[in-house]
């Protein structure tokens, strides 16, 4: 008898590091700045030099505070920093500055929808305030680990989830909408191929029915969205097989290999009791105001789950748009500068998930390099809106013209490539004769019931009007001759 997979359940939590944007490191001087020529940006302070002192970063704190709001979490008022120790190269001190037993934001939950459709809550541990380590570099050499020490120092913030995802589906689906949440709020640029945003998973599998966890395994190095779900579906895999072959599942630190799509055995796992956490005795604690709380809080931006539910509740937009819409901090942005020049919310959407992100995508360019402004669409679309053009024409000849043209307006291009329709009922009469003319016999055919003749005819009127036939007042002037 083969393995059944699914009388077992995946139990995972996460573990997400969000490098924050802040312009100096997260208790010293010197700038945080990715891609500089490595130990470029290192000081005696992350050395951890004799008679040197930490800072607090108050930028940092309120980045943290932006997320732990966002989350819906309770904020700490008073938080000690302790030194987490252990030894390893890309580590300069020999210990890091984090937060343990009093993290800075705690509970909340980050909601996700499954491709089912349904919603659910990830439930949160804590977001807590820590600095990051250097960096190892194993292949740029054959025979030697190279240390780049920029990164030492950096601003981090640790989330931590519950164990309540049941698939790599659910994970991959929480680090996008973190990913999402931390480029909204402007706090981390989420890019996990540069590492700014790193994942870690902790998985076990148990029987489905039962309720005591298995052992568990950390798996790090998943550097994208993707290779978080794989990781997870392999490692699930190998241990549901290996306890059905009676071996025993070692809690310990695993890698995952992208190119194979396997995990492989790092490190026997560390338990906390190691690092020897003890308080930081050259920081005072962080005590954070309801004051300073509410100051954060009123400037937060609009989040991803509002701009959604504005955008199908009051803008009427389907799900797949809203959800398209919101899913870039830059395109929603742009969405909502549009509809101040119109209010046909669904002809914006189009244009800006249509002709907009085909040129974009067709021109390997980024929204930011488009050429045109928010109101200047929104003019093609009022040209549509009140027949001046047809929108075909708006979209495959003035919009591509007015790229090309972008110190002129929408009027400009239409009246100098002489596309404006006309509506005037004794040309489309004529149009329409002529058109009728031409095909006398499926005249008669449409008359004795063949209704979709009508798109043959209105055709003929479109091509006679070179596509200036407003095709409204056009099919409406068709419809009534045809039915006499």
């Amino acid at each position: 008898m083969g393995i059944n997979y699914d009388s077992y359940e995946t139990i995972v939590g996460l573990e997400i590091h969000a490098q924050l944007l802040t312009k100096t490191k997260a208790f010293s001087e010197e700038e945080a700045v990715y891609g500089s020529a490595p130990n470029t940006n290192i000081s005696v302070v992350n050395l951890g030099h004799p008679g040197t002192l930490p800072r607090h970063n108050k930028e940092a704190v309120n980045m943290a505070l932006k997320m732990g709001i966002a989350c819906g979490c309770e904020i700490s008022n008073y938080c000690l920093y302790a030194r987490k120790n252990y030894f390893y190269a890309d580590l300069p001190k020999g210990y890091q500055i984090t937060q343990d037993e009093t993290p800075l934001c705690h509970h909340g939950a980050v909601r996700i929808k499954r491709s089912d459709g349904t919603v659910k809550d990830i439930e949160l541990t804590r977001i807590h305030l820590e600095e990051d380590s250097g960096k190892s570099i194993h292949d740029l050499d054959l025979h030697n680990s190279l240390i780049d020490y920029n990164r030492a120092g950096t601003s981090l913030i640790e989330i931590v989830t519950e164990p309540v995802m049941r698939s790599g589906e659910e994970a991959s689906l929480f680090v996008t909408e973190v990913r999402k949440l931390v480029r909204y709020l402007e706090i981390c640029d989420g890019n996990m191929e540069e590492g700014s945003l790193r994942c870690d998973a902790n998985i076990s599998v148990r029987k489905k029915g039962t309720t005591e966890f298995g052992t568990k395994v950390e798996v790090k190095n998943m550097n994208s969205i993707s290779n978080v779900r794989r990781a997870i579906e392999f490692e699930t895999k190998r241990q549901i097989e290996a306890i059905e072959n009676n071996e025993v599942i070692v809690q310990e630190t695993r890698s995952f290999d992208a190119v194979r799509g396997t995990t492989f055995s790092m490190r026997a796992k560390e338990v906390a009791t190691d690092y020897r956490y003890f308080p930081e005795p050259d920081l005072p604690p962080l005590q954070v105001s309801e004051e300073w709380i509410s100051q954060v809080r009123d400037n937060m931006p609009e989040l991803p789950e509002t701009l959604y539910q504005r955008f199908t509740e009051e803008y009427g937009l389907s799900d797949y748009d809203a959800s398209v819409l919101i899913d870039n901090k830059e395109v929603a942005t742009f969405y909502k500068e549009m509809l101040e020049h119109t209010n046909n919310f669904k002809a914006a959407a189009n244009y800006l998930m249509g002709s907009v992100k085909g040129y974009l995508n067709k021109n390997a360019l980024e929204l930011s390099d488009f050429p045109l402004t928010p109101k200047q669409l929104t003019e093609i679309i009022a040209l549509v809106d009140d027949g001046v053009i047809s929108n075909a024409v708006g979209e495959q000849t003035v919009f591509p013209a007015l790229i090309e043209q972008p110190t002129k307006t929408a009027m400009e291009i239409a009246t100098e490539l002489n596309v404006i329709q006309n509506s005037d009922d004794d040309y489309l009469e004529q149009l329409i004769t002529e058109a009728l003319d031409a095909f006398p016999d499926k005249v008669e055919e449409y008359k004795s019931g063949k209704k979709g003749l009508l798109g043959l005819f209105m055709g003929e009127v479109m091509k006679r009007s070179g596509g200036k036939a407003d095709p409204k007042q056009a099919s409406a002037l068709l419809r009534s001759r045809l039915d006499e």
